[in-house]
């Protein structure tokens, strides 16, 4: 089995916090999750994750007006500039300090990062796209200047369109006006007048108005006007005008403030989102109200207009939640929402088109791996979740619920459809399915019983005892025989619960069993306990064949509170979660450290270690730490130094008077990098693991799909045409012919491609336009008389690209529907016309008959021979065989009868 998996997506989590940034086109979505960047791409309904990592949150990001380079800085200032296209970093820079607002020029040239009271101006770094002269920099982060005048941290950075000045607003309650460069006769302005800080500023449309927004939920307009007390007819220069408000605009939203804002300059809309969960739409200068909504329970983040202003999205980080609402038919582009607690479990659905996970929150997601969304989220359990499992045939999903319930779940029309309950009340902290999905069993850590239920009728069938401690782990054999329970008794047990004595079978183990695993061919067990040790146990003889110490291989990162090293530390030493994958030759297991190990099933060697999180704003991902953050008052990681910017702000203030960094005494705590849960997928080429940051999955295969003719080439219809009659290079000159995209081009190189050379053509041919050649080849099916030839298409699409379409089945659903209908369309034509012609063929032979018999000669039979061909019979004297090609009857005197 191959082991080179690497990181291709991250599910579960879509926003953290931070900014969010349309695309230029206003159709890819940029958010923010943790320390990664997730796009979705709202118009073909998928998404993916970037593929690198920062070390902390991800505070800001930034785009190109381009859209091609992405800048994303993390809370210490660390950036990281990418090649969106590519999805390749380009390059690492820090900033040296926590930068606040960030914003491209819509020249491209330049770029604003505010980093506390402090504002910097940066050339944007080139690119071999954007440098003349094709090389990269040495040091490609060049500052411009630097500004220095705010007296607080710079919340919001607007650039004019012009890209000659741009705006900043601060907590200091001022906005001011800079200009890139030195302007004659103009200064920075302040505009000041606000109670509150100021959250947001822009200019209008035609550069005469700016609009600033404070938390207060104040709107002022500003306008270059003459001073007080000077008539525009005494106007001589500059020096007597000045920015001015001209009028002021109130929100009203009953005690709740203003957290973000957004203004579109081509429609003069203004978004306004408060902390009550409510946004506002208001068209400006005359501040109407459009309308506002409640889309959330709690304060919104983050809101952001796209360029057209028809799409709104939103980010709330306490609930994980984005939103893309359409204001003009208020509608929903995009809703998602991730688990706001801990996941604890997740299965692959049978066909590995479908992941589902399970959390704390007590609610079901069921995620689409195609388009990286959730599409269906049931929130029947009360209580967290603690197992979920498939049933074989794959439409029924089973969970267990610490509220004592054990429920299934129709996946076909999203119902729940039994609820399996014990006669006291108990918290299932287990559960296993019968492969024919009759009967589910679940364990608990209140009671030391097994209990199994019948699926068809909901009844409790039995209670299986024998353990003398909580059952931790259940797990049926594939093929149904079996089912084994693992105990904090430190003993497992192999029951025969379908045979007439329900006899079990005790394994004696060093310690208590944590979780357990069935090899596919139902043979071996796989059992993983607290002291950290693998073993792997024979079912049919329940003894130890084999094991492996894994303490030293999973342990590893030291939480801020520990007071031993990484090595030492107790609680990382074990997997909690342990799979086998689907050939069996592997085992892969996760515990409360930042690992997962992939062992080998014979070999008991650790294969590959996968370190699922790099994010020190977790805990656990360190191994040293840093003897100069321990402060009198304890780890200074540990210690509230936000002050009214910590989770109290807006509610009450609980800092000690006088204090400017909030209160020693108050503690904050950094969730803890763990693994609940890893599955194999059904197709064996990738694997996703339950972490804190969220789903993330690995596959073998997670290249971007390239297209070797998006370079800057030149593709014309005569380089075609050259390339397919001169060079004979028949692969070239047909990917040239689908990127130009012309129909006739097209067809005049499909169709000059000898059938010989088919099968190393679409061998070779690139993935990222087999789809389309899927489809051309289809309706050639349908119009061209080739039938043989486009047959020959088809089959040569299979064989070289069937392990491609099937991974894919849902890009290419359409295309493969296409087919199938056209091969049947032949299949159907062929068949008519075949029966069309024996019918002829009978009729012309019997006339031929009844002429031989008049004229006293020999009569002739037809029938279907071996080769599958028409043969025509007479006596053996004369004997006359007629294919399908050319079926011609040749009379006794002499005449040629045609068939068609």
């Amino acid at each position: 089995m191959k082991t080179d998996f690497k990181f291709s997506n991250l599910l579960g989590t879509v926003y953290c916090q931070g900014n969010l940034l349309f695309s230029p086109d206003g159709t890819h979505l940029f958010s923010p999750v943790g320390n990664r960047v997730t796009v979705f791409n709202l118009v073909d309904n998928k998404s993916y994750t970037l593929p690198f990592a920062h070390r902390k949150n991800i505070s800001r990001i930034g785009l190109t007006p381009q859209g091609n380079i992405l800048l994303s800085v993390d809370e210490d200032g660390h950036a990281i500039l990418t090649n969106i296209p590519r999805r390749v970093v380009l390059y690492h820079f820090s900033f040296k300090s926590k930068v606040t607002a960030l914003s491209f020029a819509p020249s491209g040239r330049h770029f604003a990062v505010g980093l506390g009271r402090k504002i910097e101006l940066w050339h944007v770094p080139s690119t071999p796209d954007t440098n003349e002269e094709g090389d990269l920099e040495f040091a490609p982060f060049v500052r411009h200047h630097t500004h220095t005048q705010h007296f607080d941290d710079v919340r919001h950075i607007e650039w004019s369109h012009d890209s000659r000045f741009f705006l900043s607003a601060s907590k200091d309650l001022t906005a001011r006006i800079w200009s890139l460069n030195a302007e004659e006769g103009f200064t920075p302005t302040v505009l000041s007048g606000h109670k509150q800080g100021v959250v947001a500023a822009w200019f209008s449309k035609d550069q005469e108005t700016i609009y600033t927004v404070s938390k207060d939920g104040a709107v002022f307009d500003w306008q270059y006007v003459a001073k007080p007390g000077q008539d525009e007819d005494e106007i001589m220069d500059d020096t007597d005008m000045q920015w001015r408000i001209v009028d002021k605009h109130y929100f009203m939203q009953n005690g709740a403030t203003l957290r973000c804002a957004a203004f579109h300059p081509e429609s003069n809309l203004l978004v306004a989102g408060f902390s009550n969960g409510i946004f506002g739409l208001y068209e400006m200068p005359d501040f109407n109200q459009i309308h506002t909504l409640n889309i959330s329970q709690n304060e919104i983040d983050f809101v952001t207009i796209n360029k057209s202003g028809e799409w709104l999205a939103f980010g709330a980080s306490k609930l994980g939640q984005l939103l893309v609402w359409e204001w003009q038919s208020e509608s929903y582009i995009l809703k998602q929402q991730g688990h706001f607690d801990a996941m604890n479990a997740l299965v692959y659905s049978p066909d590995g088109q479908r992941i589902v996970t399970t959390a704390d929150d007590g609610k079901i997601k069921v995620w689409d791996i195609e388009s990286g969304f959730c599409i269906v989220t049931f929130t029947e359990h009360t209580s967290g979740i603690t197992a979920c499992e498939f049933a074989k045939k794959g439409n029924v999903l089973f969970t267990a619920s610490l509220d004592g319930s054990v429920r299934a779940w129709d996946l076909i029309r999203y119902r729940n459809f039994r609820t399996f309950t014990a006669p006291e009340r108990l918290s299932f902290s287990c559960m296993a399915v019968d492969p024919s999905g009759e009967v589910v069993a679940a364990g608990s850590i209140d009671s030391f019983d097994i209990h199994i239920w019948s699926v068809q009728t909901g009844q409790l069938l039995d209670r299986l005892t024998g353990h003398e401690g909580p059952v931790s782990s259940l797990a049926f054999a594939p093929n149904g025989g079996l089912l084994v329970s693992g105990s904090w008794d430190k003993t497992a047990r192999i029951w025969s619960i379908f045979n007439r004595t329900q006899t079990s079978e005790p394994l004696q183990l060093m310690s208590d069993v944590l979780d357990i695993a069935f090899r596919p061919d139902s043979l071996q067990i796989a059992i993983s306990t607290l002291d950290g040790q693998l073993t792997f146990w024979s079912v049919s003889e329940a003894t130890q064949v084999s094991g492996v110490d894994g303490r030293r291989d999973v342990s590893g990162g030291r939480r801020v509170t520990d007071r031993r090293t990484a090595a030492n530390v107790s609680g990382t030493k074990s997997f909690n979660t342990i799979r086998y994958s689907m050939d069996g030759s592997c085992v892969l297991a996760g515990g409360n450290s930042k690992y997962i190990c992939l062992y080998s099933a014979t070999t008991m060697v650790l294969l590959k270690k996968f370190t699922v999180s790099v994010n020190l704003a977790l805990s656990g991902t360190q191994e040293f730490l840093s003897s100069k953050l321990v402060t009198e008052a304890g780890p200074a990681a540990l210690l509230d130094d936000q002050g009214e910017a910590s989770d109290l702000e807006d509610r009450i203030d609980r800092s000690l008077p006088g204090a400017k960094r909030g209160d020693p005494g108050a503690r904050r705590k950094n969730p803890e990098v763990r693994v609940t849960g890893v599955a194999f997928s059904p197709s064996g080429t990738s694997f996703c693991a339950c972490s804190t940051e969220g789903l993330l999955i690995y596959s073998l295969d997670n290249t971007v799909q390239f297209d070797p003719f998006d370079l800057n080439m030149e593709i014309t219809p005569a380089s075609t045409l050259a390339v397919l009659q001169n060079e004979k290079d028949y692969l070239k000159a047909l990917v040239m012919a689908f990127r130009l995209n012309e129909a006739g081009l097209i067809q005049r190189v499909f169709q000059a491609i000898p059938y010989t050379d088919i099968g190393l053509v679409v061998e070779q041919f690139p993935t990222v336009y087999v789809a389309r050649l899927l489809r051309y080849v289809a309706a050639q099916t349908e119009q061209s008389p080739h039938v043989e030839f486009c047959m020959l298409w088809i089959k040569a699409l299979v064989d070289k690209h069937g392990a491609w379409l099937m991974a894919n089945r849902g890009k290419v659903d359409v295309e493969l529907r296409i087919v199938s209908r056209a091969v049947a369309k032949m299949r159907d034509e062929i068949r008519r016309l075949a029966d069309d012609n024996v019918y002829t063929v009978d009729y012309l032979i019997g006339q031929a008959n009844s002429k031989a018999a008049q004229a006293g000669k020999e009569p002739k039979t037809i029938e279907w021979n071996a080769n599958g061909d028409l043969e025509v019979k007479a006596l053996p004297s004369t004997q006359k065989e007629v294919t399908m090609d050319d079926i011609l009857v040749e009379e006794s005197e002499g005449e040629w009868i045609g068939l068609e």
